[in-house]
């Protein structure tokens, strides 16, 4: 059985979105970071954390792609040119949206106040806006990121893209909003919101 500790504030709205895009059955416990659950798995306190029958997973990435190897769906095959170019995605939308949307949260909410750097969000939408231009310029004619294909880096650029809405940065390309609009009407993203994801 798979289990799924984290609140869907975080980034375990991720994995629990890609659970329902394959259909998978889970049981959902909104533990909060750095709690006694959570570091009873993770000594870091950070979330989520994955249980495959009694074995724990950490790092959502890694999660949702051990997920998507396993069931087949929503990847394509180690060693296959597919793979590599969407692990270029993956790791592209992780250095230059997660870090930077996951940053200015930091200084905002996250970090201790007299650590918060409240100037370092100017910087941060900068390099927001010019990373959606260059998305939108790569944007090919399928309506997800490789294609007619659902994929992994796709669940992290539409968790990224509502993050980013919170925190008010903008995304004026007409493309890139428009593939947002898909990812937000998706009938499982809709069903983790619904269950709480709030600001997810």
């Amino acid at each position: 059985m798979i289990t799924v500790i984290g609140t869907s504030f975080s980034r375990a709205f991720r994995v629990l979105w890609l659970l329902e895009e394959l259909g998978e059955a889970y049981d959902h416990v909104p533990a909060q970071p750095r709690s006694g659950e959570v570091r009873r798995y993770n000594p870091s306190g950070k979330i989520p954390v994955l249980l495959d029958n009694g074995e724990a997973i950490t790092d959502s990435t890694a999660i949702m792609q051990y997920l998507a190897d396993k069931s087949g769906q929503m990847t394509y095959p180690a060693g296959t040119i597919e793979r590599a170019r969407q692990d270029s995605w993956t790791n592209l939308l992780l250095d230059e949206f997660d870090a930077c949307v996951w940053a200015a949260a930091k200084h905002s909410f996250v970090l201790p106040g007299a650590m918060r750097v409240r100037d370092l969000k100017k910087t941060l939408r900068w390099e927001f806006k010019r990373s959606v231009g260059n998305l939108a310029s790569g944007l090919g004619d399928g309506p997800f990121l490789m294609g007619k294909r659902l994929t992994v880096p796709d669940i992290i650029l539409g968790h990224c893209g509502r993050w980013a809405e919170f925190a008010k940065f903008e995304i004026s390309e007409p493309d890139v909003k428009a593939y947002l609009e898909r990812m937000k009407s998706r009938p499982a993203y809709q069903k983790i919101v619904a269950m709480g994801g709030g600001r997810g």
